[in-house]
């Protein structure tokens, strides 16, 4: 994979905070790693790779808090609008570590709010967080949590952790982005279960409202179709088989059926 990367012309990071999407819409794709080296491919000349350091594929960890009735993760099975979701996201090369909340709101459209997770380490995560105000940081925490989450931050714990390997491409002309993340392994917090996915690709466009996108075409040719897929959910959903998953299941079938294509 890094091979065809290294032919893309890059983008710094510096470059990259220019780019404002401020009307987005968001389109995820599912594929086998196979199929995405072709679209790699295809798309080398329409498209710049993010740099950092050298790289071109960055680590991320991430851990993901619930209820102790995993009530984020029902909610979003159930199919309800205005839900949210709290983890902690580790940019592992550049070590940054941020607190987020994400919120789908009733007209589709995902807000993100973050702030330093400081002093966490995703080579040894801390799975004992809580956000009780026990000291002066967590004081922050827990009014940063207050102001933008819906739930009672002391009664949130971590349930499931990830890891992957991204690419992010930029289109010429700037008005979207492509984040394509392979290697993904999850581990579950409360069952004790892995599951690996190494041989699938997730693929997410970031596009300024309808502006025309390169890679639309290009997915068409190579019968790579829109898929939901929220990395939370899924996880959760193949790590821990208690959980309702009726609308999850022609997903998680996808995902069998492109695993055993590639194994």
């Amino acid at each position: 994979m890094d091979e065809i990367i290294r032919k893309y012309d890059p983008i710094s990071l510096d470059e990259m905070s220019g780019i404002k999407l401020m009307n987005r819409t968001d389109t995820k794709f599912v594929t086998t790693v196979d199929r995405l080296r072709l679209l790699l491919v295809l798309a080398q000349h329409d498209y710049r790779a993010q740099e950092i350091d050298g790289k071109r594929i960055a680590s991320y960890y991430t851990a993901y808090f619930d209820t102790p009735d995993n009530n984020m993760y029902i909610v979003h099975q159930n199919g309800h609008a205005g839900r949210q979701k709290l983890r902690i996201r580790s940019y592992v090369d550049s070590h940054l570590n941020f607190l987020e909340v994400k919120t789908k709101n009733n007209h589709g459209r995902t807000k993100k709010k973050r702030v330093d997770m400081v002093g966490f380490d995703p080579s040894h995560p801390d799975h004992g967080i809580r956000f009780l105000r026990q000291d002066e940081q967590h004081v922050s925490y827990d009014e940063f949590l207050r102001k933008h989450l819906r739930y009672d931050p002391t009664i949130l714990t971590e349930h499931l952790e990830n890891h992957f390997h991204r690419i992010t491409l930029v289109n010429k002309a700037k008005t979207e982005r492509l984040t394509i993340d392979t290697d993904l392994g999850f581990h579950n917090l409360k069952t004790g279960r892995d599951v690996d996915l190494t041989g699938l690709a997730i693929i997410e466009l970031k596009r300024d409202g309808l502006q025309p996108s390169p890679i639309l075409g290009m997915l068409r040719d190579l019968r790579i179709k829109t898929s939901g897929f929220s990395k939370y959910c899924m996880g959760s959903a193949l790590t821990n088989p208690a959980l309702k998953r009726n609308n999850f299941k022609e997903r998680l079938r996808m995902i069998e059926r492109m695993l055993a294509s590639v194994r």
